[in-house]
């Protein structure tokens, strides 16, 4: 009998944390995983990143808040969440006990905030990463906040002064020069860039003339957004020295390769979880079919091998 090429190595070493896989949930995708873990195996995710922690209970905007576009779909869910005490009590303690990685999403209004929702964060263990959401809308001065370069600084370098969990910051796709933003984050003390958060939209309904969302604009992903994850994490990648995270529109094994060759060195499945929640595996399994077709032992090596 023909001999059976042995499995890849799929995990990855990120900021000395290792991970089973590359292929992780995306923030605001699978809640805190109470839900995903009925229809996915967590101990084959890479990690589980969590929706978006404030430091008050947000009920987000009212309905409609998602439509689907063409190639994706778009959402102004609004950052809803019970807030950090709830979280801690309720929703902390099963992570702990769910055998993957823990990344803990938090967004603020304010550079207080941030640095608070890491200190709270550090002190009651739990959390393997922290993911900083700067590219939302729902911040102190808008969403202008995340693509000032001097403002990401600030706000990074404050969060690192409160916590010694590794910080992973994401970064918006909403302006000219994503990877200034990296440097800047990176030089205050971020150990990864994740990329991109979604992109702004908007969906009118014809027949009677209004927009499809309540707050009118919203968060677009999906396939239709890949393109624009790819450019920037390539950019990325070339501008700083840490790990990056891609994001956008990865629906399966082969659209995981190509984030990893462009320079990511992990990736999160969003908006394809929607449609099965056990997508973040099956795309684990078809990267793995695709390094073994490639003749690659390891993951890892395929990392940046872009040929330019």
């Amino acid at each position: 009998m023909p001999k059976r090429s042995a499995k890849p190595d799929m995990s990855v070493t990120i900021a000395g944390v290792k991970f089973a896989t590359p292929i992780w949930t995306a923030s605001g995708t699978a809640g805190t995983g109470e839900e995903i873990e009925r229809h996915c195996d967590p101990r084959r995710l890479g990690a589980l990143v969590t929706k978006s922690v404030s430091i008050e209970p947000r009920s987000g905007h009212p309905y409609p808040r998602t439509c689907e576009t063409a190639s994706g779909m778009l959402n102004c869910i609004g950052l809803q969440n019970k807030g950090i005490d709830a979280f801690i009590a309720e929703e902390l303690p099963r992570l702990k006990r769910m055998p993957t990685r823990a990344v803990v999403n938090i967004v603020g209004h304010s550079i207080d905030n941030y640095a608070e929702l890491a200190r709270r964060l550090t002190d009651a263990g739990g959390a393997d990463m922290l993911e900083l959401n700067l590219s939302c809308p729902n911040v102190a001065r808008g969403i202008d906040n995340g693509s000032d370069p001097l403002w990401v600084s600030g706000c990074v370098s404050r969060v690192r002064k409160a916590t010694r969990i590794p910080l992973v910051v994401k970064l918006t796709p909403n302006t000219s020069d994503i990877a200034s933003l990296a440097r800047a984050a990176v030089e205050a003390g971020a150990d990864a860039i994740s990329a991109i958060n979604t992109l702004v939209g908007m969906s009118v309904d014809y027949r009677n003339f209004k927009p499809r969302l309540s707050n009118v604009t919203g968060g677009l992903s999906g396939p239709a957004i890949k393109p624009v994850a790819l450019a920037a994490v390539f950019k990325i990648a070339q501008a700083v020295s840490v790990p990056v995270i891609g994001i956008g529109g990865i629906a399966n094994g082969l659209d995981a390769a190509e984030f990893l060759i462009a320079g990511a060195s992990a990736v999160q499945v969003g908006t394809a979880i929607f449609r099965n929640p056990n997508a973040p595996i099956t795309i684990a399994d078809e990267l793995a079919e695709y390094l073994k077709s490639k003749q690659m032992s390891r993951v890892s090596d395929l990392v940046g091998c872009i040929a330019i």
